[in-house]
């Protein structure tokens, strides 16, 4: 089949020669794939990479797959054929992927380093995204959604209503991102919240703060463009760079007894932001690191201990996350309209690495999310 995988370290390409998926397990479902967006993941995948993939005569922990391998994991489709024991969905259903791998799907593969093996201690307390061997479905896993049909696991599924147009619920994956994130942090309706950075990740914490019922929203943003598509979504803008080394005070200063945010989530993945999040919290605030950081970074730890201050991580998600995001979609608590600003480009999978890959690369500054389809090309003419 047609698809466009990861091959090697610097070589991502399309191919005609893709295997075709089959069902091994009887909760097994093959889905053909209307849309997949392409993640920061993704680039990083590339140029800093293999990081997820499987490295030159390697295989992945739990699948034994080796590459290539489709890459794409923030995916939509329509069920093609399901196992004798699949009941959440049936053939025709328009669905989403929950696509992390994790303990709960070592049963699929018999040729598996740790079949037949336990659950890790996180995935036995139900931390299945912070697996051992945690994994992605088009990210080292198995073949993913920039390909004509993905194999996942009955687990992994989330039916989504009619009215949700599949393009949109390509969105659904990073908004459970943002979506898992807030849980995480234990965010409460009413509260205050700054979100460092208007990337992709930081325009889907927009829509799910607003969602869950946040008070004021400001988002800080250095490029301009990124700080009008944050202000479509009606929220605060701020331009850090404006304001130097100012820049905490002056966001303290944007809330109503101008002593900082209840909540600050750090979207960006920079030194700069991060201690930024920490200096633009109140007393008791809580910062929720979002992003994937790259290298080591330093602050402060009495900032956080004499304010008695939360600092949390987030990782990834859970299916909980999609079916809740998908609820709220459908409920319009978040809006299909605002969604759609964060889609700033569409392209055949035959186009996705000029006009995706290279295209993010090299004008990050006025893209946020392509999204590649190999099946519903006809939608673009």
């Amino acid at each position: 089949m047609r698809g466009l995988a990861y091959f090697k370290k610097r070589d991502i390409h399309f191919t005609k020669d893709l295997p075709e998926p089959k069902i091994n397990v009887d909760d097994e479902i093959i889905i053909d794939v209307s849309y997949c967006g392409i993640c920061g993941s993704d680039l990083h995948e590339y140029l800093e990479g293999p990081i997820f993939m499987p490295k030159d005569n390697e295989t992945n922990e739990i699948s034994n797959l080796s590459l290539p391998l489709a890459m794409g994991h923030e995916m939509s489709g329509i069920v093609r054929e399901v196992g004798k024991n699949v009941t959440k969905v049936k053939k025709g259903d328009k669905v989403v992927v929950e696509a992390s791998s994790a303990c709960s799907d070592v049963h699929r593969f018999a040729t598996g380093k740790h079949y037949g093996e336990e659950k890790c201690p996180n995935c036995a307390r139900g931390y299945d995204n912070c697996c051992a061997y945690a994994g992605f479905t088009g990210l080292g896993f198995i073949g993913g959604g920039f390909a004509e049909q993905i194999l996942v696991g009955e687990q992994h599924i989330v039916r989504i209503p009619d009215e949700i147009p599949l393009d949109v619920a390509a969105l659904v994956e990073p908004l459970s991102v943002t979506w898992h994130a807030a849980k995480v942090g234990k965010f409460v309706k009413g509260s205050t919240a700054l979100i460092l950075g208007s990337g992709p990740i930081g325009l889907a914490m927009i829509l799910v703060l607003k969602a869950l019922g946040a008070s004021k929203i400001v988002v800080s943003e250095v490029a301009q463009v990124r700080r009008k598509l944050a202000e479509k979504m009606k929220v605060e803008v701020f331009d850090p760079s404006v304001h130097g080394k100012n820049t905490s005070n002056e966001l303290r200063l944007l809330t109503e007894n101008k002593d900082g945010f209840d909540f600050a989530f750090d979207c960006s993945g920079l030194e700069v932001t991060m201690n930024t999040a920490i200096h633009a919290t109140k007393c008791r605030g809580t910062i929720v690191n979002v992003a994937v950081w790259g290298s080591t970074m330093e602050f402060n730890m009495m900032d956080i201990t004499l304010q008695e201050k939360t600092l949390i991580g987030s990782i990834g998600y859970v299916v909980r996350d999609f079916e809740e995001v998908v609820a709220s979609i459908h409920k319009r608590a978040i809006s299909i309209e605002d969604c759609r600003h964060l889609i700033t480009g569409k392209q055949k999978i035959e186009d996705g690495w000029e006009h995706g890959f290279m295209e993010l690369m090299n004008h990050k500054e006025k893209n946020i999310k392509i999204l590649l389809t190999p099946n519903n090309y006809h939608e673009l003419d």
